[in-house]
């Protein structure tokens, strides 16, 4: 409306005009239209203290009937000074990590409830409309496998915080290969739930239609008996692609990043599935994601395993504390674990398998009613019963996963050998 008034503000009311002549007779007509313009300009401005007088109104409005008892549209909203107490005004010594958006500070509420407090990074405020509307999707994801978010401060807050249920056992990087690991190694038996929670996670998610988009053992967090709660579920999405915090990846973090975002700069569901196919390999082998002090070209682990895979040596990339050697029924499920992982690790995504097809597999192979070389998404053409891969090492002559590695057919009836040059001519470092 007010944008209306302003654009046909120069069509002067013919009472102004001839107000503006009758003064101005003794002038010359370039006088007399040098005289129009005042009266424009000063509709012009009186037009924006308008605009900008209403629009503040309209903002003391929207506040007072949008976020009346705490509540913004079913969020949950909490102040600024409530949170500032509930982490003893955000005290260093609370931190709990640093990520992309922000960091993220233990606190305690008024009402006795444990809080992670994530603080966005000062240059994101500019979203706030956009970040608002996302909270409200966010807030509507329950799954007992994900951490839930409680709310967040006002869009008319000096900050934007996000305010989390408290997860305190740690990451599951923390487990794997953090100070937590130096203590004690986590059992497969528990490695395997982790994968099975976390992919229940991610399932749901995008039956949701919510990419997660920085899927990482960083992001998967465990409660006190070991069950996991995933984190940053679509966070990436408040935020445009040029506002995060972690330059050498807009979306998503090296390592773990799908491939193919370097082509098209979008991330789908498949490219949660390539992330979490890392994950897989670093349950197995307790190495992290990158690592600058390994080879060159083993810098990254996805690289790595797909190497060790093609190469019938991933018997080297196992963890040797998970009784791999020893218990037959380990054995079976890593190599089985490790065969899906490959698959999830494939360059090209439409040779990935489906979230809902991972979950259902790792249940299968928990349970012991896993087939090798069978799957839902893909099929194995092991028509002459014989591989075209080099034997298996010693170690390994027992696994089906090198028994049945030779082609995949993908959805286009395209065959394509395991061994593509496609994944194995990714080099990071």
């Amino acid at each position: 409306m007010h944008s209306w008034q302003c654009h046909f503000l120069p069509h002067i009311k013919a009472e102004e005009l001839q107000d503006n002549i009758s003064r101005s007779w003794i002038h010359s007509l370039a006088a007399v239209a040098s005289v129009d313009l005042n009266p424009i300009r000063h509709k012009q401005q009186h037009c924006f203290s308008i605009f900008r007088s209403r629009h503040a109104s309209s903002d003391s409005s929207s506040k007072t009937d949008l976020e009346v008892g705490n509540v913004y549209f079913r969020v949950p909203i909490f102040t600024n000074a409530e949170l500032e107490e509930a982490t003893n005004h955000f005290d260093s010594a609370r931190e709990l990590g640093d990520g992309g958006f922000g960091i993220v500070y233990y606190g305690k509420l008024r009402d006795g409830r444990e809080v992670a407090v994530k603080r966005l990074y000062e240059r994101n405020y500019r979203w706030v409309k956009q970040f608002m509307t996302e909270v409200q999707i966010l807030t509507r994801l329950r799954h007992k496998n994900l951490v839930s978010l409680y709310g967040c401060t006002s869009r008319h807050s000096q900050e934007l915080l996000l305010v989390y249920e408290y997860i305190p056992n740690g990451t599951v990087a923390d487990h794997l290969h953090g100070e937590r690991a130096k203590q004690v190694s986590l059992l497969w038996t528990t490695r395997i739930s982790i994968a099975i929670e976390t992919a229940t996670a991610l399932a749901y998610l995008h039956a949701s239609n919510t990419i997660h988009r920085d899927v990482k053992t960083n992001n998967i967090l465990l409660d006190n008996n070991f069950s996991v709660k995933v984190a940053d579920f679509g966070l990436s999405r408040l935020f445009p692609n040029d506002v995060s915090h972690v330059s050498t990846a807009p979306q998503g973090t090296p390592g773990y990043l799908d491939p193919e975002y370097h082509q098209c700069y979008q991330l789908t569901q498949k490219s949660d599935v390539y992330s979490f196919g890392v994950v897989l390999v670093e349950l197995i082998s307790s190495m992290p994601a990158v690592d600058i002090s390994r080879d060159r070209h083993e810098i990254n682990l996805a690289n790595l395993a797909t190497s060790k895979i093609q190469n019938h040596e991933f018997c080297e990339l196992i963890d040797p504390n998970l009784g791999f050697e020893s218990d037959p029924e380990i054995n079976r499920m890593i190599m089985a674990v490790a065969e899906l992982a490959f698959r999830c690790l494939q360059q090209d995504k439409e040779m990935r398998p489906s979230m809902e097809t991972v979950l259902e597999e790792l249940k299968a192979i928990s349970s012991g009613t896993h087939e090798p070389g069978k799957s839902n998404d893909v099929s194995y053409d092991n028509s002459t019963g014989q591989s075209e891969n080099p034997p298996p090492s010693p170690e390994c002559d027992n696994v089906e996963l090198l028994k049945n590695m030779k082609s995949l057919t993908s959805p286009v009836s395209v065959t394509q050998k395991w061994g593509s040059s496609g994944i194995s001519s990714v080099r990071s470092g």
